[in-house]
């Protein structure tokens, strides 16, 4: 019956398709069933994120995602790197753990939940720390679609303007669509095309998380499903697949995020979700607060 249960639990969070829910949904099935220590969930959680990882390379291709950005990739590499640095800065500051901090950078620099979910198992997050990040930028992102349109009509942002502004100061590519879409259809095509040139930024981030927590006994350490990961990204590069299949690839990666997000979730106990304390929020909070007002001056001066 648990089995069962846990399954029609699984296939509820693949058709509703959202990450946090995937994860909470996890967390629920955990605090109302007693799971055995070796449940498969437990098991096969980080194995399924990475397997998701593998995919999610070969569905990019550095050439392409260069020529479409071209006018703004430096200014968004500069974020990424500027918004990176300043949360592990200021996470010390604070008192956040250093895997924490790591998690939060990722997720507010890439590219929200999915960012968060790849370099988990490279750092070799704990499951609290997973939940807490997943949770934070969540609740941000849920705020983002609200406020955001807001901000744009209060700035009189025109299309394009506003498109920048979704793709540089809101985590998770959803939340970026999602309240690009009330500026009308450019605005959703600028924010779409400028935001997967943060997520690009996954494949260098991954590589710098395998050297920095790597096993200093095991030379560089690089874990052989980043390996995998990188040489993915290459393949796409040189053969350039058709868009088919890299639908598919981004449907597997999309299935096997929700899938480990999911098994990370039952494997939180009643202990875990109380350490959902001031601090990380705090943190997420202030950078947020630096990155909206920056990226609306970056806005205003194209």
């Amino acid at each position: 019956m648990l089995y069962l249960i846990t399954l029609l639990a699984l296939f509820l969070s693949l058709w509703v398709g959202n990450s946090a829910l995937a994860l909470f949904m996890g967390i629920f099935l955990a605090l109302f069933f007693k799971l055995p220590e070796d449940f498969y969930t437990h098991r096969y959680g980080s194995k399924i994120l990475q397997t998701g990882l593998v995919f999610l390379g070969g569905s990019m291709s550095f050439d392409s995602i260069y020529s479409t950005n071209s006018d703004y990739f430096f200014w968004i590499s500069c974020y990424v790197l500027s918004a990176f640095g300043l949360v592990i800065l200021l996470g010390k500051i604070i008192g956040v753990s250093e895997k924490l901090s790591y998690l939060l950078a990722s997720g507010t620099a890439v590219c929200g939940g999915t960012a968060i979910a790849s370099v988990a198992p490279v750092v070799k997050a704990k499951p609290e720390d997973l939940t807490i990040a997943i949770t934070i930028v969540f609740v941000l992102n849920a705020i983002a679609v609200v406020i955001f349109p807001l901000l744009g009509d209060y700035f009189s942002l025109n299309e394009e303007q506003f498109g920048i502004l979704a793709a540089l100061a809101i985590h998770d590519t959803a939340s970026v669509v999602g309240a690009a879409a009330s500026f009308g259809e450019n605005s959703v095509e600028v924010a779409a095309i400028l935001k997967v040139a943060r997520t690009i930024w996954i494949v260098p981030l991954v590589i710098l998380s395998a050297w920095i927590f790597r096993n200093k006994r095991e030379g560089f350490g690089l874990p052989i499903f980043v390996l995998f990961f990188v040489v993915a990204a290459i393949m796409n590069t040189i053969i350039q697949p058709g868009e088919i299949l890299i639908d598919y690839f981004k449907l597997i990666n999309r299935l096997c995020l929700l899938t480990g997000l999911f098994c990370i979730g039952t494997q939180i106990n009643r202990e875990s979700i109380l350490l959902l304390t001031l601090k990380p929020i705090l943190l997420a909070s202030i950078i947020w607060a630096i990155i909206i007002p920056t990226s609306l001056l970056l806005v205003l001066r194209f």
